[in-house]
């Protein structure tokens, strides 16, 4: 069944009343997106901020009169702004959507070894390190340059035998890819039930048995677990500064430390950070993002 889709660009301070306006419309469904390229990385807690320009797009049944719904539309918002506001409309046709998606996600090389692989997906190279990812509920693709910074990172680590920390685990990626890798074991934490969720369905989904990725929500970490050999905390800058000793207290003398999920502009700030207790390598970028290595001291 196509579906009538009406859509404005506008600017924030409009926003939550154009949102309400097509809800009072009868819309199914109001997208907030960004118009322009000012992403909102890091919000203040409790708040929902909305980029200064924003396309508010709202889908409606493909019954519905399209000129009628204008027409209401231009009334709702008559005295909204100095000028009239110009909502456009087109047909959007029906697509099997969840095949869309999943055609266009294609492996991905990360270093020399390693590749992470959807799983209805051949593997390109079947001699390689195959990692197979379904995206889902929890972050971690291997799309994202974060994450994409911390594999091929690992890609080129020896890590036979080592103990990993993935502080953050999301999806489970960086610890699997690191037994994949060679690594004797990984524990991972998380914040999120749903992220300890998926990273075991992922690890089951690669042969990775439980006693060798053991998963825990923070407040069920074994105090008496063994400092690591190598830590990895793919989260975002705040957190990590907020929560650099007790990183640091996870590792021992000689522990690798890979930290990203951070913006080009903040690296400095955890560089200074993490110096009391590691001697640091120089960043590597991807895009805004920066991946910060180093060694235990």
């Amino acid at each position: 069944m196509p579906w009538i889709q009406i859509f404005i660009d506008t600017q924030k301070d409009y926003a939550e009343t154009i949102e309400d306006l097509f809800l009072e419309t009868g819309a199914v469904s109001v997208t907030l997106a960004d118009a322009e390229d000012t992403p909102v990385f890091e919000p203040e807690l409790g708040t929902t901020p909305i980029w200064a320009n924003t396309r508010i797009s709202a889908l409606y049944t493909a019954d519905r009169d399209t000129d009628a719904i204008l027409q209401q539309l231009q009334q709702g918002t008559i005295n909204l702004a100095d000028s009239p506001l110009t909502f456009k409309a087109e047909i959007l046709e029906d697509k099997d959507w969840e095949r869309e998606w999943m055609d266009n996600f294609h492996p991905i090389q990360c270093g020399t070894r390693l590749w992470i692989c959807p799983s209805w997906r051949e593997p390109p190279e079947q001699s390689a390190v195959n990692l197979l990812l379904d995206p889902g509920l929890a972050f971690g693709t291997g799309t994202h340059p974060t994450t994409f910074l911390c594999l091929k990172w690992l890609d080129g680590q020896n890590l036979t035998d080592k103990n990993i920390i993935d502080y953050g685990c999301g999806s489970g990626i960086l610890a699997i890819a690191a037994i994949l890798l060679g690594a004797k074991k990984a524990l991972g934490t998380d914040i999120d039930p749903q992220a300890i969720l998926a990273s075991r369905d992922n690890a089951q989904r690669n042969g990775v048995a439980d006693d060798r990725f053991e998963l825990y929500l923070p407040k069920d970490v074994p105090a008496d677990r063994p400092p690591c050999d190598l830590l990895l905390a793919n989260i975002l800058a705040q957190p990590l500064l907020k929560l650099a000793p007790e990183i640091a207290a996870m590792t021992q003398s000689g522990s690798l430390l890979a930290l990203s999920g951070i913006i080009n502009h903040q690296a400095q700030e955890i560089i200074e950070r993490y110096a009391e207790w590691f001697d640091l390598n120089p960043p590597e970028y991807k895009d805004e993002w920066t991946l910060i290595t180093g060694v235990r001291k």
